[in-house]
């Protein structure tokens, strides 16, 4: 028996459910029949879908056609939630559209045999609702070969008009059916798979006609695809059942996966994950069976495993490519009082968990938490979920669209980044893509000019930011970026360094760059009495809609054509005014275009890219020890390597460029002695010993004049810093990075009880992806995890401002600019080996004193 995964996608009220409703009625797997419209539908399980009468997730069921074993998956049809159904298509054999029969090719309908096309889902055509008087099914078929494809022919007739008609759609068919006077069902089965001809069938979901037909259909012309020999699975979902059990739902493409299998992968933000399946469920709406195994080519929900995301590929199967379809609005959400923001933000970060494409954004500059999704619908759906889900009411203001942009033509970016003691500059290209493309990254640079790993290192960087453009500070898309070159230092490269020089390239080229703004589009049919065509084409033409010629049927008019969402989104309600109720508008996501009227926007958006501290598109160089801000306009006149878009650059003047930077980064311990004593004064005794390091470990005896401070001592400890220069803790961290952290940990508690310093110790939580400041009290010890963009660094170098004006601050940190910041701040430094000797010392005197 084969197995294959077929989804059942429709427009909206196209009776999707109801013909799913009718397979497993059909096929035996269901005793009582459901319906949509009265809430007793079996694959309808969740309280708002059987309210509103529409699926809003998708859920998987299984039945039996012949010698088949289908696993069914009931998407969405309602354009909000079709991100869920692309997830789906991801993962399907294929694909069942249903079309209505008393309305045809609907725009969302459009939109979902683009979306198959796309991910080359091969598909069976079912038009429903046959059973009413004014269904043509000659016509139907007629606008199924002109608005879908040439190749949808009718397999609801005997064998031989069945072949007829295979034969006309397909040349090696025919030439089968030309030869043999038939054609095998393996042929037309081969044909499907190539989506070489697309059968149609016909029937009633409702009155179960053509049911037995369609299902016929699909154990005769569908083939098993390969399967791979080793374990891959495809993530296409993430929920939470009734107990709060996370599942991650999939597709085993090869192999199988077993109760107490352990699988290593890599989650959403990068960290090497090793998970252990505690069960295997397969799913028939609400009800599940659970399994010690699922094979190639099973549908399967499985527990045990963190970390997990949609279009995530586990083993050998890869992981998906980036969703087609995107948020289009933006709306600020509007918090209880009594409700903690971040707690209110890990509750949506749940939800986002089970739907990737609902976007949460936090703003911590105005602590406010972001949401983008598809529309209306969905926001209402959104809002009834959290109170169901979590006890508690938000809503949603400022409603706004979702803009991006992208640029005009190739440019160069460029990136340097040079304090004292650290190096590294970045050459980009920039270019645009066609539309839809979203963001491309690549490397065209040698690795004699720059090592693999800064490259992959620079990589990296591109990817895990989100870029914003210079007109609205709207996210970039449709751009491809490669590494062109770049330089290292070999003594003061740090992984920060080419951080922030990738970060400052990308900016410096986007803001050289002719930037084009983005809005989304929606492919509209409006259909309308004739009599109100003139008013709806002045409508249409007011938005800066393209639109083409009416095509008149009867009483009813209907027109075609995109308009940008900002225009058309709420114009139903006008429709259904000035048409006394017989108008009707259908919309579906077009993607994104230039904006029609950007200059409006754009001065309505207001954004500043000078006073954009945190998207810097500046460069930072040094000179005769000290570092300087080179305006991102005038980085090409300081730049340390040649343009990677001059043709001939002068031989002198790239010479003169690399002397110059070979110059400003040899800085002698004169020159910094110099710096410090213009800063804070001449240093009494001997200037060649400032910097030494102390290798004495009791406290200093000598008298030395300092200010009055208050309270008690403080040490700030750098905790990554110092668990990769402590041999034995690096070593620990190598197995297991917690593991060193927790050790460092309790070492830095018994310093504490020694010695009596208020100690802080911090780790840099920089690009965990939605973290906001965490501070923790261990026991005599204060832990901080930082927020989200904010460094370690960054957080010392504050902390330590402050608080040494009342108080005397240790710092430890082996990070050479930070220590230079440090003495600035009034604070006293200690290298990573000057705190591990003082952490001997006091352990040691700790034990003579307790031998006494």
């Amino acid at each position: 028996m084969k197995t294959i995964t077929v989804g059942i996608t429709a427009h909206v009220d196209s009776g999707k459910t109801t013909l799913a409703e009718a397979l497993l009625y059909t096929s035996g797997q269901m005793r009582k029949l459901g319906r949509v419209d009265d809430g007793s539908s079996a694959l309808d399980t969740d309280s708002i879908e059987r309210d509103r009468g529409i699926t809003i997730f998708a859920h998987q069921a299984e039945f039996t056609a012949g010698d088949t074993r289908v696993m069914l998956l009931d998407t969405p049809g309602h354009v909000d939630f079709s991100a869920e159904t692309e997830r789906t298509m991801r993962v399907l054999d294929y694909a069942v559209l249903v079309i209505s029969g008393t309305d045809g090719v609907q725009s969302h309908t459009a939109t979902l045999w683009k979306l198959l096309r796309q991910y080359e889902v091969p598909v069976f055509i079912f038009v429903n609702k046959m059973d009413l008087i004014s269904v043509d099914r000659s016509a139907i078929l007629d606008e199924l070969c002109r608005r879908l494809s040439a190749e949808c022919c009718d397999f609801s007739g005997s064998d031989s008009e069945l072949h007829e008609n295979a034969a006309a759609c397909c040349e090696e068919l025919m030439e089968a059916y030309l030869s043999a006077g038939e054609i095998s069902d393996g042929d037309i089965a081969r044909a499907v798979a190539q989506r070489r001809i697309f059968p149609c069938c016909f029937g009633s979901a409702l009155k179960m006609q053509g049911i037995e037909k369609l299902m016929q259909t699909l154990d005769r012309f569908t083939a098993e695809p390969r399967r791979l020999s080793e374990f891959g699975a495809s993530v296409y979902k993430i929920s939470y059942d009734p107990k709060g059990t996370r599942l991650t739902h999939m597709k085993v493409d090869g192999g199988c996966i077993s109760v107490r299998d352990e699988l290593s992968y890599t989650d959403s933000e990068g960290n090497s994950v090793t998970g252990k399946v505690s069960s295997v469920r397969f799913y028939s709406g609400e009800k599940f069976r659970n399994a010690e195994r699922a094979e190639a080519g099973e549908i399967c929900a499985v527990t045990g495993l963190s970390g997990t995301y949609s279009g995530q590929g586990l083993g050998v199967s890869r992981d998906s490519r980036n969703a087609v379809l995107e948020p289009i609005m933006t709306y600020r959400v509007s918090l209880p009082e009594e409700r903690s923001v971040y707690d209110v933000l890990a509750d949506l970060r749940r939800l986002e968990d089970e739907d990737p494409q609902l976007h949460i954004v936090w703003n911590e500059q105005l602590r406010e938490i972001h949401i983008q999704l598809m529309g209306a619908v969905q926001l209402e759906v959104l809002t009834k979920r959290i109170e169901l889900k979590f006890g508690y009411s938000v809503s949603f203001e400022d409603g706004a669209i979702t803009y991006r942009e992208t640029i005009r033509g190739a440019v160069e970016g460029i990136g340097h980044y040079e304090p004292l003691r650290h190096y590294a500059e970045v050459h980009l290209l920039i270019e645009p893509l066609e539309r839809g493309r979203g963001l491309e990254f690549c490397t065209d640079c040698s690795e004699d000019e720059l090592d693999r790993n800064w490259q992959r290192l620079i990589l990296t960087h591109l990817r895990e930011k989100t870029h914003i453009g210079a007109l609205t500070g709207s996210p970039v898309t449709d751009i491809r970026f490669t590494l062109k070159s770049g330089r290292a230092h070999l003594k003061h490269t740090e992984g920060g360094d080419f951080r922030q020089a990738t970060y400052r390239a990308v900016r410096q080229g986007l803001r050289s760059a002719e930037s084009i703004l983005l809005e989304p589009y929606y492919d509209y049919e409006l259909e309308v009495p004739t009599e109100c065509v003139g008013r709806a084409i002045a409508d249409i033409q007011h938005f800066g809609a393209e639109f083409g010629q009416p095509e008149t049927s009867g009483e009813m008019s209907v027109i075609k054509g995109s308009a940008p969402v900002s225009e058309i989104g709420t114009y139903q309600m006008d429709v259904i005014g000035y048409t006394r109720g017989r108008g009707r508008l259908s919309c579906s996501f077009a993607g994104y275009r230039e904006c029609h009227d950007s200059e409006r926007v754009i001065a309505s958006v207001g954004y500043d890219c000078d006073a954009d501290v945190d998207n810097s598109a500046d460069s930072v160089f040094c000179s005769h020890g000290a570092g300087y801000v080179v305006k991102w306009d005038e980085v090409s006149e300081h730049m340390h390597l040649p343009s990677c878009m001059a043709v001939d650059a002068p031989e002198e003047k790239q010479s003169m460029a690399r002397i110059r930077s070979f110059a400003e980064k040899t800085v002698s311990d004169e020159e910094l002695m110099a710096i410090f004593e213009r800063t804070y004064g001449k240093l009494g005794g001997d200037p060649h010993r400032a910097f030494k390091k102390t290798k004495a470990v009791a406290p200093d005896t000598k008298s030395v004049r300092l200010p009055d401070y208050e309270g008690p001592d403080y040490l700030l400890v750098d905790g990554y810093n110092i668990i990769f220069a402590w041999d034995e803790l690096k070593r620990i961290a190598a197995e297991n990075l917690d593991a060193a952290r927790a050790e460092l940990i309790n070492m830095m508690c018994s310093y504490q009880g020694c010695t009596g310093y208020e100690i802080i110790v911090v780790f840099d939580a920089y690009s965990v992806k939605g973290r906001h400041r965490d501070v923790e009290k261990y026991y005599n010890i204060s832990i901080v995890y930082t927020k989200e963009s904010e460094t370690a660094d960054s957080y010392i170098e504050r902390v330590s401002h402050e608080l040494s004006q009342k108080h005397r601050v240790f710092v430890a940190t082996s990070d050479g600019l930070e220590q230079m910041i440090i003495l600035g701040n009034g604070a006293m430094r200690w290298t990573a080996a000057e705190l591990y000797d003082r952490y001997r010392a006091a352990g040691e005197a700790m034990r003579e004193y307790m031998l006494r």
